[in-house]
């Protein structure tokens, strides 16, 4: 492996090891963004990530949401942002979270780690942009 893909790893796990259950997404943001990751990219429903870190880029495939050809659900504004507080409240797995973003139309988000934003956006252009707050890990 590449110093890149083996510096992505160790700090995914140590993120995943020390988050929170309810807010536990800046958590792991912080531990990726000191390990060198300036963006992640997602592609839904591919479930394809793409982290930029200074180490260089990393591809990660995940499990597909959906398989061969499917309509792309419509962007909902107010069902995203009803999936984003169900997540940010612990009450649902990663995975979860995703399948509700893709069921919002959700096509792609951009995790940018330097300015704390994620936004996310639809087939058709749409988007919603959000904070996260900065948060200190030990």
């Amino acid at each position: 492996m590449s110093k890149a893909v083996d510096n992505l790893q160790a700090a995914q796990q140590r993120g995943m090891a020390g988050r929170p259950k309810v807010g536990g997404f800046p958590y792991l943001a912080e531990t990726l963004r000191r390990a060198g990751v300036t963006r992640n990219l997602w592609f839904l429903p591919a479930c394809q990530s793409l982290y930029l870190t200074t180490h260089g880029p990393v591809a990660v495939e995940g499990t597909p949401l959906v398989n061969g050809a499917v309509d792309v659900p419509p962007f909902d504004r107010e069902a995203l942002i009803a999936a984003l507080r169900i997540d940010q409240a612990g009450k649902s797995t990663f995975p979860e979270f995703l399948a509700a973003s893709w069921r919002a139309g959700v096509v792609r988000y951009d995790v940018d780690l330097i300015a704390r934003t994620v936004s996310y956006y639809g087939a058709n252009g749409e988007d919603y942009v959000e904070e996260y707050p900065n948060v200190e890990v030990s």
